[in-house]
């Protein structure tokens, strides 16, 4: 198992660099499936996709406590997956860690 955190490790950090880190973490992990990379991928797609299906709705209320409230919220999650990629583990994200491992499962 420690062996395949160590290979994963990298593509698991670039996937949450951005959306476009995911992307790029999607398509190094393609060739040499890694569990540990697939997992960091499923869970930072998740808060990315959470983020743009949240951030337009809220963007209506035309509010900014409730958009920081939002801007918050994803950082925590974002932050949490990232440190955990860093140890070396894989802990699921709050509230929303296991669903996105199940949406995502068929796809990375």
């Amino acid at each position: 198992m420690q062996n395949t955190v160590e290979e994963g490790k990298t593509i698991a950090i670039v996937s949450h660099l951005s959306i476009i880190g995911t992307i790029i973490a999607i398509v190094m992990n393609g060739d040499k499936k890694n569990a540990f990379a697939s997992f960091h991928i499923r869970q930072t797609l998740g808060i990315f996709l959470l983020f743009f299906a949240l951030g337009y709705p809220v963007g209506l209320f035309d509010d900014w406590m409730i958009s920081s409230s939002l801007y918050i919220f994803i950082f925590i999650l974002w932050a949490y997956s990232f440190v955990s990629a860093l140890q070396g583990q894989m802990n699921l994200i709050p509230l929303l860690g296991n669903f996105f491992q199940k949406f995502f499962k068929n796809i990375i």
